[in-house]
């Protein structure tokens, strides 16, 4: 079964033409096949494209081409439905977007095929990246491959599971406020939020313009490493990527962590968490400690307004972002008596709840009278918790939390309470609204029923080298991410 390699796995077997990459594409198709009713990690996929892809990387191969020239050649990677992927549905997780096809690839999908890679397939999401469960995507609900009465986390929530059910080898999420690292999490996967302006957003449709990271889902640190050196680098199309060198991010992962300083922050040890999340964290930090690492106690004192402060800025943003959504110019249309008659029905009928009541929050922050009270000071708090991390980061090399409180939570549990819902990002906000890398890691499992538990290493701006080495010792001193979900 290649669809349960890593990449790494796989590009040494095509290297060595033990296999093909259309068997490796065809055991993902096949997986698809088995398990995707019930996961529905999926939106959908076209077969013969994917195949078609499969045997112009064989082609290559046969050619002579190297996994040295091309790291992903022939390797099958999903994307989330909120990246440009040409000639492929666009939809974001909502109606609104109607029958769209993206006209063009974003520059993380021009990079990954540049690589090499087989670029298949639109993963459920919640709608416009907004929601921590995937129960928000107008095409219904993407289940745990660990518990399929559970939530996989969101938004990025088909990303995760596609890769925890072996149905792809790696696949691309966004994180605007924990949407790659909460699923990782919560899926038992690798997942990464690269600092921000370290990927270009070109082809990202927008949620929060200023919050927005795109990232890999992998099944091992390695993997992640090899997708974020692909994908990152400079882009004249957005104006916020940082022409920062790209480091050989594998060369990194050496194991050698002795005499790095981790700061264990006491505002994230917080009462309310599960105690067999606690317990796992607390094992994982020893465990780190023992690998040569020295943790020290640190404060992050703003900690307690990150999640009013990211409500009110991502909020606002998406107001903004989702005003294009009219019915005028694409996607879908309801007609009206007049053009307001139009534009309210067709977002009316568009949109689901959850993107109404942000877009209503937004709008209110920022009308006139309350700008000052709410979006101003709320940008203001942000600078304060960026100085908090940056502080922090004078004493420490990273920082070492819990990913999530708590295991996945059953589908329906939060539904109806969004700020409970809202909560579930109380430990990974803060990265997107201070700009810097996080990574999650599987640490261990909650018992009865089994579900995975991911640790969070943020580290400084452009610090991802850093945050991927300790990720892989720790990674290769256990073995929770060679566990494999028990699907049929």
């Amino acid at each position: 079964m290649l669809n349960q390699l890593t990449i790494s796995e796989l590009a040494a077997k095509l290297g060595q033409r033990e296999v093909s990459s259309r068997e490796a594409m065809q055991d993902c198709l096949d997986q698809i096949q088995r398990v995707d009713t019930t996961i529905h990690a999926f939106l959908s996929h076209d077969a013969a494209d994917a195949l078609a892809q499969a045997d112009a990387a064989d082609q290559q191969l046969a050619s002579g081409t190297t996994h040295a020239q091309k790291p992903l050649l022939g390797i099958p990677i999903a994307i989330k439905d909120v990246l440009a992927v040409k000639n492929q549905p666009l939809n974001c997780g909502s109606k609104i977007l109607g029958k769209f096809i993206s006209p063009y690839d974003a520059t993380a999908i021009e990079k990954l095929k540049a690589a090499g890679a087989i670029v298949f397939g639109r993963l459920n999401m919640d709608e416009f990246a907004m929601g921590s469960s995937t129960e928000n995507s107008a095409f219904g609900v993407t289940r745990n491959p660990w518990d399929t009465t559970r939530i996989p986390g969101g938004s990025s929530g088909g990303s995760a599971a596609a890769v925890a059910a072996q149905e792809c080898l790696a696949s691309l999420g966004t994180d605007t406020g924990g949407s790659i690292r909460q699923p990782a999490a919560l899926c038992g996967c690798v997942g990464l939020k690269p600092t921000y302006g370290r990927i270009s957003r070109y082809g990202l449709v927008a949620f929060a313009s200023s919050l927005d990271q795109i990232g890999p889902f992998t099944k091992d640190v390695r993997d992640t490493a090899t997708l974020l050196e692909v994908m990152s680098g400079v882009d004249h199309r957005d104006s916020t990527s940082v022409p920062q060198p790209v480091p050989n991010y594998a060369a990194a992962l050496n194991g050698e962590i002795r005499g790095l300083k981790l700061g264990l922050p006491r505002e994230y040890m917080i009462g309310g968490m599960n105690p067999e999340v606690s317990a796992a964290v607390q094992a994982a930090v020893k465990q780190l400690e023992k690998l040569g690492a020295e943790i020290v106690e640190i404060s992050l004192p703003h900690t307690d307004y990150a999640v009013a402060t990211y409500y009110i800025v991502a909020t606002a943003e998406a107001s903004a972002n989702l005003a294009r959504f009219d019915g005028i110019r694409y996607g879908a249309r309801v007609e009206g008596a007049d053009p307001t008659d139009l534009y309210c029905r067709t977002r009316g009928a568009g949109f689901g709840a959850e993107v109404k009541r942000r877009i209503i929050l937004g709008t209110y922050v920022l009308s006139s009278g309350y700008y000052d009270a709410f979006y101003l000071r709320a940008q203001k708090v942000r600078t304060l918790i960026r100085q908090d991390f940056l502080k922090a980061f004078e004493k420490v090399d990273a920082i070492v939390t819990p990913t999530t409180p708590t295991p996945a939570f059953k589908i329906g549990e939060k539904s109806d309470d969004p700020l409970q819902m809202y909560l579930s990002d109380i430990f990974t906000i803060s990265c997107n609204l201070a700009g810097i890398p996080g990574i999650s890691i599987p640490c261990g499992f909650t018992t009865n029923p089994k579900l995975p538990v991911g640790l969070q290493l943020l580290g400084k701006p452009f610090g991802e080298e850093t945050i991927l080495k300790i990720a892989h010792a720790y990674e290769q001193s256990t073995g929770w991410h060679r566990e494999k979900a028990a699907l049929k």
